[in-house]
């Protein structure tokens, strides 16, 4: 049977070269001279640690650095910014912003529920951080992301692992 997964993926190559960006530009920028501003990108960890001088700066460094990621198409709701901004030694904060990974539990208790609703001849089942969706033939399947993109405009969902 035909199958396929719904996967929430960002593009780690553009979120590398967003924040390299973001490093430039702040390097450069004449009210960040002298300052503590800086970003980086922990790549293990998943994360983005954004630190500087005071939570003003803190708020500038988060608009470079979404500039940044915007122009290298990365939809910023794979970012998880942090409750609480941490305090580091002296006057320097740290804001972290975790990068998202795969669909959570929630999220994909939706996408079955939307999909069983739609009364498409599909079959959805949460495996991991996935969704597989089945069905009899390509044009279900085909129908079923369609509805998919349009219910869930605001998440970036990907659709891989085609099967035919």
């Amino acid at each position: 049977m035909p199958s396929f997964d719904t996967v929430l993926e960002p593009d780690h190559v553009k979120i590398r070269n967003g924040v390299d960006n973001a490093i430039k530009e702040i390097g450069t920028r004449f009210d960040f001279k002298g300052t503590g501003a800086k970003v980086e990108l922990k790549e293990k960890d998943k994360e983005i640690h954004a630190t500087g001088d005071s939570e003003f700066q803190l708020e500038q460094i988060e608009a470079v650095l979404y500039g940044k990621l915007t122009k290298q198409d990365v939809v910023i709701s794979f970012l998880d910014k942090a409750e609480k901004v941490d305090k580091l030694g002296g006057d320097k904060v740290r804001q972290v912003y975790k990068i998202k990974e795969g669909i959570e539990a929630a999220l994909a208790k939706k996408i079955v529920t939307s999909l069983k609703e739609s009364k498409l001849k599909v079959q959805a089942s949460i495996q991991g951080d996935t969704v597989r969706v089945t069905g009899k033939n390509r044009d279900d399947l085909q129908v079923a992301i369609a509805h998919l993109k349009k219910s869930f405009s605001d998440t970036p969902l990907n659709y891989n692992n085609f099967r035919d």
